[in-house]
């Protein structure tokens, strides 16, 4: 697991690979991921939207940026937080990815940027 603070904003990110989604003879590696989004302010927020660079070992860039995770832009009370599922597939068996979420505090409308921070994805078979 690997977690960044931004601004009270606390991002922690894990990963797994899936073997059942993955097909390494065709260079299509699947990988999951679970974040948590823990409010540590004094404010509400809410996330409007996130910007993602995902690297193959290659150091291929795709760029991913839209409204919202997972077709949500969730409200987040101070001492709360918000988790949620998703994934990505890779051409190669290791990677990494890294971004920003970007953040309205409801007290006062001031728009901020979360930093999510930088993991990594190994299909397990590559450490040995």
């Amino acid at each position: 697991m690997v977690v960044k603070v931004t601004e009270g904003i606390e991002v922690q990110v894990r990963t797994n690979f899936d073997l059942r989604h993955s097909k390494p003879n065709s260079d299509f590696f699947w990988f999951n991921y679970r974040i948590r989004i823990e409010n540590k302010s004094s404010d509400a927020v809410q996330l409007l939207r996130r910007h993602w660079l995902i690297y193959d070992s290659f150091l291929l860039t795709n760029e991913v940026e839209g409204e919202g995770v997972v077709g949500e832009t969730p409200y987040i009370e101070p001492g709360d937080s918000h988790s949620y599922d998703s994934h990505c597939n890779l051409h190669t068996d290791m990677g990494f990815m890294e971004g920003t979420y970007l953040m309205k505090r409801i007290s006062d409308g001031h728009l901020f940027f979360v930093d999510i921070p930088k993991f990594g994805m190994v299909a397990p078979f590559r450490l040995n």
